[in-house]
């Protein structure tokens, strides 16, 4: 007698789920999403709008200027640290992220009301560039591990890669819109604008509906709780490596860029006016990237894609560095080079943020990230004053092709990892395979 199939209430539970829906059709990613993108998009308006208004208006002095540009990127080395410990801290992470939306839109705001009122000054300028970073920041530290309770785990890797393009949108359409606002609305009002995004994002981040599960990781003090999140990211190989890699890349890609400017107007001939479509295509590559990531991700998995990417990054750099001929080809390799290096660019941060979340524990995300963010972003400064002394001694092309050189050692980061794929071992009752496997197949996290 055959007995029917049955499934009982008890064996249900232990049934396989239903796959999540596409991204595209959650309602909660896409006001994740759009949350983001706004947002990203007035701070690109705001980058052109506050230094306009403190040297249009208020006749700022190069070392007021320089103090204005400082205080963007303070707060990320006074408290990116701490920013990490206080995210694994929280039960609930959209509420910080929503304050530090709303401190924000109130402190870029400040900018046109005491531009009205006459008493706008460069300390001021400087006082709000300090604040909305310092929210940023934070920000920053919180999204991280909210992102685990919006997207699916399966979905990760997409979703963080149409984070990555709303940047890349962000970089392409930001600087125009920065600069039709300027022309139409004045320099300071123009910053309003940067106040409403804020706003708009704030508001989209209250509407999510999926309820936050977090189980915080009991806190043994600030310092402590820091010093847990460099040890766990310096100790774990795969972590070390993506932090090493990290910032070999952005190290050399700003001593790079410090010459970059100056090399290409003066040695390459480029017109000044045709750099601002060279770096329009570089944000175009990285939309393509994005949407490229998503799905080789799924084909081959996010290692790698990882391991492929890091080997292309130093193509635009070396080209740049060893161009030569008429402008019509050095502007059609820089072009094609530029955006290949915009979608590889994005392809290594949406893969080395995935496999961030796959290598950590859920109460150590926020440590591990602001960690690793804290060194990527902190060695900027570093390559930057680097670049330009070393160009004084050496000359322009010789930084250009050192720059080139540095960032290609990020693939012995990389490729010496446990990311590296390895040579399955031949089993003693059955013939050696060729194939290539996973090191970690559904690798769990190891911390």
């Amino acid at each position: 007698m055959k007995r029917s199939l049955h499934i009982s209430p008890e064996d249900a539970d232990t049934a396989a789920p239903a796959p999540p829906p596409p991204l595209r059709r959650q309602r909660d990613y896409r006001l994740l999403w759009t949350a983001r993108t706004i947002s990203v998009t007035g701070s690109e308006v705001s980058k052109l709008a506050v230094p306009l208004t403190a040297v249009t208006l208020l006749t700022a002095s190069p070392f007021e200027m320089g103090l204005l540009t400082a205080a963007a990127s303070i707060p990320a080395l006074l408290l990116g640290l701490q920013a990490g410990a206080v995210a694994d801290r929280l039960t609930r992470h959209r509420p910080l992220m929503i304050g530090c939306e709303l401190v924000s839109c109130a402190a870029a705001a400040t900018v046109p009301l005491a531009w009205l009122l006459g008493v706008l000054t460069v300390p001021w300028l400087v006082a709000v560039a300090l604040v909305i970073g310092a929210a940023g920041v934070l920000f920053r530290a919180a999204n991280f591990p909210h992102i685990a309770a919006v997207v699916h785990p399966d979905q990760r890797t997409e979703a963080m890669a149409g984070f990555h393009a709303s940047y890349s949108v962000a970089s392409v359409g930001g600087p125009g819109l920065a600069g039709l606002l300027v022309q139409v609305l004045t320099a300071p009002l123009a910053v309003l604008a940067e106040a409403l995004t804020f706003l708009a994002s704030a508001l989209l981040l209250r509407s999510i509906r999926t309820e936050e599960r977090h189980e915080p990781a009991a806190s043994r003090g600030i310092r402590r709780d820091v010093a847990e999140g460099l040890r766990i990211t310096v100790t774990n190989r795969t972590l070390r490596a993506l932090l090493g890699a990290g910032v070999t890349i952005n190290f050399f890609a700003m001593a790079y860029t410090a010459v970059s400017m100056l090399y290409m107007v003066n040695t390459l001939g480029i017109p000044k006016g045709l750099i601002g479509v060279l770096i329009a295509l570089s944000g175009l590559g990285g939309i393509a990237g994005a949407w490229l990531t998503a799905r080789l991700s799924k084909r081959y998995g996010e290692n790698r894609v990882l391991l492929a990417s890091v080997l292309f990054f130093p193509i635009e750099i070396l080209a740049v560095g060893l161009l030569t001929g008429p402008l019509w080809w050095k502007l059609a390799v820089l072009a094609v080079t530029g955006t290949i290096t915009g979608g590889i660019v994005v392809a290594f941060a949406t893969c080395m943020g995935a496999i961030m979340f796959i290598e950590t524990a859920p109460e150590l995300r926020g440590r591990v990230n602001a960690t690793t963010t804290f060194a990527v972003q902190g060695v900027l400064a570093l390559g930057g004053l680097a670049g330009g002394a070393l160009a004084e001694l050496v000359g322009l092309r010789p930084v250009v092709l050192l720059s080139a050189a540095g960032i290609a050692l990020s693939t012995i980061w990389i490729w010496t990892s446990p990311l590296r794929p390895r040579p399955s071992r031949p089993s003693t009752s059955l013939p050696p395979r060729t194939t290539w496997e996973n090191p970690h197949p559904k690798r769990q996290p190891l911390v």
